[in-house]
């Protein structure tokens, strides 16, 4: 039996998938299904198939969707062709790209412009990494963090910068930027990291439960690059670490000698999947918090999906006056309202 459960804080959604999930449910209140969703709208099993219930289609190509519907583009960005055509096809297009994204994208073309040779430092195949990369396929090379630089060879070994996917974990960037740095001094990066907070925070945090826990257990999909990358921190610090989607996954053989396990989530995992995970766990002395910070960040909904709700606001409340001018309505009241209880509307 377990004596206690671990609890890290911060763990699970991000405001970039806080924006994402709240921005899909949006579209499915609007419009009569199907909504369609270019790719997974974030990389969690549970989370895509309770949007699937609710009558959303997820497609791998725009040309896929029946002209005219409506379509959200995922939270790990998209090629620019693919926003063209999805703006094309569709009469109502979102797009629900994190904006610590966007900056990478940013950054891909304005290095491209100044003829910089990109080192992108990424997995192979991930969403993230292919939207990136397509900002500039010339001038971009992908290197994957296991293999380090790799035969990566600069035209110029004073226009070198070096990027990086959001969701890495620290010491694969870190290890990688030192090589980089030790070969090209004049290096160019970005002036803020291109890890994304909650990836950074959740790694710290699973670090401190490496050190107080026998075993730790990460909830989080196969899919999801930040929640893998936990699971390799985890076990970089010595911990045996172990990813599941939910209570169904858990190994009890992992549990039989561990009188702490440590409990924490990826940043696309619902908090409903780790209570599930912790009640199946059943600690006897119950569950304590390992807090390392608070997180207060908040990512607006996407601009064009503030102007379309806040436009069926405005019809609706001139034919039944709702409520007085002025007064704070539904997407007013954004900043409050959770993905948690997005997902609870949804059945997750």
């Amino acid at each position: 039996m377990v004596d206690q459960v671990l609890l890290a804080q911060p763990r699970g959604f991000c405001a970039g998938v806080e924006m994402a999930i709240k921005a899909l449910t949006w579209m499915v209140n609007i419009f009569d299904d199907p909504v369609y969703c270019y790719h997974e709208i974030v990389h969690n099993q549970a989370v895509v198939e309770a949007f699937e219930r609710a009558g959303v289609v997820f497609v791998d190509d725009i040309s896929s969707v029946p002209e005219g519907s409506p379509i959200m583009l995922s939270a790990h960005g998209s090629a620019p062709e693919i926003v063209a055509a999805a703006n094309e096809h569709s009469a109502v297009m979102v797009d629900a790209v994190c904006p610590l994204v966007t900056k990478v994208h940013h950054e891909v073309k304005l290095m491209a412009k100044r003829n910089y040779d990109i080192i992108y430092v990424g997995h192979e195949g991930h969403d993230e990494a292919v939207g990136a990369i397509a900002e500039a396929p010339d001038s971009v090379t992908l290197v994957d963090p296991a293999d380090g630089l790799g035969n990566f060879e600069a035209r110029d070994e004073k226009r070198v910068a070096l990027l990086a996917q959001t969701t890495l974990g620290i010491y694969e960037w870190e290890d990688v930027l030192e090589d980089a740095q030790r070969r090209y001094p004049d290096l160019a990066t970005a002036r803020r990291s291109d890890l994304c907070y909650a990836t950074t925070n959740r790694q710290t945090a699973i670090k401190q439960l490496a050190g107080r826990a026998d075993t730790i257990l990460v909830v989080g999909s196969q899919t999801s690059s930040n929640t893998q990358a936990l699971v390799r921190v985890g076990r970089k610090e010595g911990t045996p670490t172990y990813r599941v989607d939910g209570p169904g996954d858990i190994n009890q053989t992992w549990l039989e000698s561990s009188h702490v396990v440590g409990v924490t989530a990826g940043a696309s995992a619902p908090d409903q999947r780790v209570r599930e995970v912790i009640d199946a766990i059943a600690p006897i002395h119950g569950v304590a918090l390992l807090s390392i910070t608070d997180e207060d960040e908040y990512f607006p909904l996407p601009p064009s999906l503030r102007k379309l709700v806040k436009t069926l606001q405005t019809v609706v409340e001139a034919a039944f006056a709702v409520r007085q001018p002025g007064q704070p309505g539904p997407i007013e009241d954004d900043p409050v309202y959770s993905a948690a209880g997005a997902l609870d509307l949804l059945g997750v």
